[in-house]
């Protein structure tokens, strides 16, 4: 086992270029997904890694609750012992719980308030709210909408700012969102990134391609890309913020630069190859995450069965 157990700690850097260039070349709906288990993948494995850091770390610690045996010298030698680096694994492990614990209670607390905030409005998919403040935002579980999916939230302030075209480009950006599930990736890469530092620009990567996903599909749905770019433009223009019950809101930094989401709409819809060619910018940045993941679960692996044994041998069960 020895130094690889400190492997998954900093493989996470080898995510890094994808995460910029997958924005760039990549079909929004692949590179989400691929930067979502990405993420997924390299946050368990350096999460995994702390804990065994503290089990044998901490194995001859004063008042350490573990078997005695768990501080043989064999079990030392599998992994390289310091009181120092077992102390701060226990000190991040505990981060890495308090930080994933807060961000999956601010996902429910907003959801379960939203869901408040539209209680006694019309079981239906959309709805619209009077408020003189525009906005608009897919709420995902709240409600019956179609297919128990959730709802679309609209103020009358937000609609009184688009034409009828630019209205069934916004709803059918909010029900993509709604349809792809996108909130879960959004929150799957936040708690990825609570794990491990080193991930936080795959959390504002997804925030952007979700964005990107979304439009894509309600492009294609309208057939109006013109127009959707429109509507995104000018929602931008009179959204002041996005009231705390939306996706974005659990997202990194929002819906991403707009200029660019515009930009991409006017031009050609992105191709939708599910691995790009291996000698472009972004296929070697592509096999380079895919090798820093295969490595970081590989190491992982090897730590947890060669503790496991190691342990089984030296600690009667």
């Amino acid at each position: 086992m020895g130094v690889f157990v400190f492997l998954p700690l900093v493989l996470p850097l080898t995510a890094l270029p994808i995460a910029r260039l997958a924005e760039q070349h990549l079909h929004p709906r692949i590179a989400t997904r691929l930067l979502s288990a990405l993420a997924g993948v390299l946050a368990l494995c350096s999460t995994l890694c702390l804990g065994l850091l503290v089990v044998v770390g901490t194995a001859q610690l004063p008042g350490n609750p573990l078997p005695d045996a768990w501080s043989d010298p064999e079990v030392r030698e599998a992994v390289p012992y310091d009181e120092i680096a077992g102390k701060l694994a226990i000190v991040a492990l505990a981060s890495v719980a308090v930080g994933c614990a807060a961000a999956a209670g601010r996902h429910r607390r907003v959801r379960r308030r939203a869901r408040l905030a539209l209680a006694g409005l019309p079981e239906s998919e959309l709805a619209v709210l009077t408020d003189e403040e525009p906005y608009a935002y897919a709420l995902p579980g709240a409600g019956h909408g179609v297919g128990g999916r959730g709802r679309i939230v609209v103020s009358t302030a937000m609609l009184a700012c688009l034409d009828p075209r630019e209205r069934e480009a916004l709803i059918a950006h909010e029900h993509a969102h709604l349809s792809g599930r996108h909130h879960r990736f959004l929150l799957a890469v936040r708690l990825a990134a609570r794990a491990n530092p080193l991930l936080r620009p795959l959390r504002s990567a997804v925030a952007y391609t979700t964005e990107r996903w979304a439009d894509e599909e309600a492009a294609r749905v309208t057939g109006e890309r013109t127009v959707l770019a429109r509507a995104i433009g000018k929602t931008a223009l009179v959204s002041r913020a996005t009231p705390a019950p939306t996706l974005a809101g659990f997202a990194a930094q929002g819906a991403g630069p707009v200029p660019r989401r515009v930009a991409a709409l006017l031009g050609p819809a992105p191709s939708a190859v599910s691995w790009p060619p291996v000698f472009t910018a972004v296929g070697l940045a592509a096999w380079a995450a895919a090798a820093g993941t295969l490595g970081s679960a590989l190491s992982s692996a090897n730590a947890t069965v060669t503790l496991f044994l190691v342990l089984k041998a030296s600690t009667p069960l």
